[in-house]
């Protein structure tokens, strides 16, 4: 067992820790979480961003466990490892605003890569349209990598700059035990339904961990597919449906199969595609999707760290402002904010181009 996890990704590593995670996953709809929201790295983070009252949207306010337990698994896993290491200074500005823009996407559909899956899991067919939207917006990405696309070098930095994102989570979890007067917390909707906190934080940590030792990225997976033909990442995709699958169809938690009437969803295919498309896009220029942002800012990356904190500001402004879809459908705010954010990303990837030295 040592052997296997001092290997980065060995394929039967990769495919074990897709199926956990999905079986996981599933799990946590039975254990209390949203149904088809087992695990959502976009969804839990605005929750978290809810409970600081960064935003007012009273139904996703709650400090999620596993968000928490997903830094600090990943911060355990490289720091074990001997992986942890400081660095930064790629662009952090531009990270921000790519993060925010991608959450501001995954709102818009109603969900993460990971959710995406996990809907279709589910039985919520609107899960095609995310994932031909995150597939397309990943090879726009790849397009910009081809011709040159590049945030630049980070750099060493001191070890103390690693280490604050991991601190801020530890924070984040005493406030989750102790509850003080100033987090808030939903009495009902989304934010109201949660599995125990030790059973969130024990699977968090366990996702965070394995995602660290393997490279999990929902993004870099179908990214790797097109670009150099490799299903390493991928086949941690595959074994994650297939585990969440198994396990909805055996503890009988697919209600029906179809677009419409399915839980936290609405179906309206043009932004399900262009939100997730945003998404797609802005991930590959960003190196990651948002699980794997979470994980690299807790083994010391400090521009995963500023893209994490674009993410949390890009759920504020999507509650705030009425960008953020729901059950009843797309906003036009909303809407005009997903077609402003792809242009906006484009520009980025044609513009952050490597120079060469004449």
């Amino acid at each position: 067992m040592r052997r296997l996890f001092r290997s980065p990704s060995p394929r039967m590593l990769l495919i074990v820790s897709g199926l956990a995670f999905g079986v996981l996953a599933s799990l946590l709809v039975r254990w209390g979480n949203p149904a088809n929201m087992g695990f959502c790295a976009a969804c839990f983070l605005r929750d978290i961003t809810g409970a600081l009252g960064l935003h007012r949207a009273e139904v996703v306010q709650y400090i999620r466990p596993e968000i928490l337990g997903l830094v600090l698994g990943s911060f355990t896993a490289a720091f074990a490892f001997k992986e942890f290491r400081t660095r930064g200074g790629s662009a952090p500005l531009v990270r921000f605003f790519l993060g925010a823009l991608m959450m501001i996407g995954a709102l818009v559909f109603l969900g993460c890569p990971v959710r995406a899956l996990l809907r279709l899991a589910g039985g919520d067919l609107n899960g095609i349209t995310a994932l031909g939207g995150l597939v397309s917006g990943a090879f726009l990405g790849i397009l910009f990598l081809r011709r040159g696309f590049n945030l630049g070098r980070s750099a060493k930095m001191p070890a103390l700059a690693g280490w604050l994102f991991p601190a801020f989570m530890v924070v984040l979890l005493l406030f989750a035990i102790f509850t003080p007067y100033f987090i808030l917390s939903s009495g009902s909707g989304t934010g109201s339904l949660h599995a125990a906190l030790w059973i969130s934080l024990a699977i968090g940590l366990g996702v965070g961990f394995l995602a660290q030792r393997t490279r999990m990225c929902f993004v870099g997976g179908w990214r790797d597919l097109m670009l150099i033909r490799d299903m390493h990442l991928f086949s941690i995709i595959a074994a994650f449906f297939v585990g969440a699958l198994v396990t909805n169809l055996i503890l009988g938690q697919i209600d029906h199969w179809g677009f419409v009437g399915q839980p936290i969803s609405h179906d309206e295919h043009l932004w399900n595609f262009f939100g997730m498309a945003l998404l797609g896009l802005a991930a590959t220029l960003l190196g990651g999707c948002p699980l794997r942002q979470l994980i690299l800012s807790g083994q010391g990356d400090t521009d995963a760290a500023m893209t994490v904190f674009g993410m949390i500001a890009g759920a504020a402004v999507a509650h705030n402002f009425g960008l953020a879809a729901s059950a009843k459908g797309v906003t036009t705010f909303g809407a005009w904010t997903v077609g402003i954010g792809l242009a906006v990303v484009l520009v980025i990837g044609f513009l952050m181009k490597e120079r060469r030295a004449s």
